[in-house]
């Protein structure tokens, strides 16, 4: 069902990807000027295949988590800790890989929301397409055989030849660092933002985990934590597990589950934050009104910011799209529907496959007045799965082998988005000389928002505010 599902997907992302590298290709400085078809460039080599081989040969180390109630740091954490992470380098090689990467996790980003989006109608949607993202490549870092092809297909990479060996498999590792130097790029230049990550690996009491695949997890994250929890008793378990990620947090990630499966002995959460405070962004003195519907306003703490932004309105003038950079390496794509049009309407027009409404903007003097805003949102990638007719992917049959030599059944794959958007308390001195603006837009009422990494424009978070006063789901 998978391959039926997916099939026409599939081949239009290795065809998009195929014209892709072509255009990037010819770019005088972006890459190196050989094709290299995208699939190649994250995959096995033959040397790496045969170190697989004599790894599979050599047997595996498991170690057992300790319980969550345990206080002293486990030994296999403390291990973790020395290992040293290497800051990837972003070579031409490099750009090249995320040239690529940036579209596979906007495709498969937005499939993702589309399905949060009709789930959650009229409530603020915020996630996080990067991790999510590479919360599917953790798995296929864990999966075998079949399961680990049909991962693969979702991801998007398609071999260009049919032959199965290894060679013709994705090295999940590269597509993690890759993934890994998109974070690296946000923080190398940015004293203006907060971006944190942390990943828990929670299982039932006794069961045995891999070593190899919480060290392959490790390049993923800020930190990581693996623990037991008891499953049998569903409302202790999610008391334990919340109560230990607020502490880990430090208080800054609250509530991450609100159930969990009494029969799961396997639980993944990733929880990823970030907050900016826009340079020369004034704070308006009084609140404004925001309308969350026609019949209903809220009034919401605005902020306001002259400058030279990119901005375009579609042929159609279903939209208008303004471009906002928030720091040196951070922008905020704000989408804002015109001519009497609702959200709803224009997100179901926006194409799966393109990320077209992003691109094509042209300078402006805008003067911008949009809404503080702290969003968040906690969606759960199992039962994304479900909804996109995939609910066996991750299900009790998929073999994750990679991650433990027992019986697995994944319960929840937790992924929590936190955005906040604040003034940097610098206020932009008024210049009696300066030429006023071409445009004045005001985000008071229902708005998309993505938030991309400058350099490789890779989307880190995707959302819809209807309510700036509420957080989200």
């Amino acid at each position: 069902m998978f391959k039926e599902t997916q099939g026409k997907d599939l081949s239009n992302m290795k065809l998009a990807a195929n014209l892709l590298c072509l255009l990037v290709c010819i770019t005088p400085g972006i890459c190196d000027r050989v094709y290299v078809h995208p699939f190649n460039l994250f995959a096995f080599n033959k040397s790496t295949c045969e170190e697989l081989e004599n790894l599979a040969q050599g047997g595996r180390k498991t170690f057992v988590p300790v319980s969550i109630e345990s206080q002293p740091t486990p030994g296999y954490e403390e291990e973790l800790k020395k290992e040293k992470v290497e800051t990837p380098i972003l070579s031409g090689r490099g750009r090249q890989k995320l040239s690529y990467l940036k579209d596979f996790v906007y495709v498969l980003g937005l499939r993702f929301y589309s399905k949060l989006r009709e789930a959650r109608r009229g409530q603020n949607v915020l996630l996080s397409p990067t991790t999510l993202y590479g919360s599917l490549v953790s798995f296929y870092l864990g999966a075998s055989n079949q399961t680990a092809a049909d991962l693969q297909g979702l991801l998007g990479f398609v071999p260009p030849s049919g032959d199965p060996d290894c060679s013709s498999k994705v090295d999940g590792h590269k597509v993690l660092a890759s993934l890994r130097t998109i974070e690296s790029l946000l923080r190398s230049r940015d004293e203006e933002l907060l971006f944190s990550k942390m990943l828990f690996l929670f299982s039932a009491p006794g069961l045995p985990l891999h070593q190899l695949f919480l060290q392959d997890l490790l390049p993923s994250t800020d930190v990581l934590y693996a623990r037991a929890v008891d499953f049998t008793n569903p409302g202790e378990a999610s008391k334990q597990i919340n109560s230990f990620v607020e502490a880990k947090s430090e208080g800054q990630s609250k509530s991450l589950v609100t159930d969990t499966e009494p029969s799961a002995n396997l639980l993944f959460a990733v929880d990823v934050q970030l907050a900016v405070k826009v340079k020369q962004a004034s704070q308006l003195k009084e609140p404004q009104e925001f309308w969350v519907d026609s019949d209903t306003k809220v009034l919401v703490p605005m902020l306001s910011v002259r400058g030279t932004f990119k901005h375009r309105s579609d042929a159609s003038g279903t939209f208008s799209v303004v471009e906002l950079p928030l720091s040196s390496s951070v922008l905020l794509i704000l989408l804002q529907p015109k001519e009497g049009r609702d959200l709803e309407q224009v997100e179901s027009q926006l194409p799966l496959q393109s990320s077209a409404w992003l691109q094509q903007l042209s300078p402006r003097e805008i003067k911008l007045t949009l809404p503080e805003l702290t969003v968040e949102g906690n969606s759960d990638l199992q039962e994304l799965l479900a909804d996109m007719e995939l609910p066996a992917l991750l299900g009790k049959e998929a073999d994750l082998s990679k991650i433990s030599d027992s019986s697995l059944t994944v319960g929840k794959v937790i992924n929590k988005a936190l955005f906040k958007l604040s003034s940097d308390g610098t206020e932009q001195p008024e210049d009696p000389t300066a030429q006023k603006e071409d445009l004045e837009i005001t985000l008071n009422k229902p708005f998309l928002l993505a938030v991309l990494e400058e350099k490789s424009r890779a989307m880190l978070f995707l959302g819809r505010v209807t309510n700036p006063l509420l957080q989200g789901a």
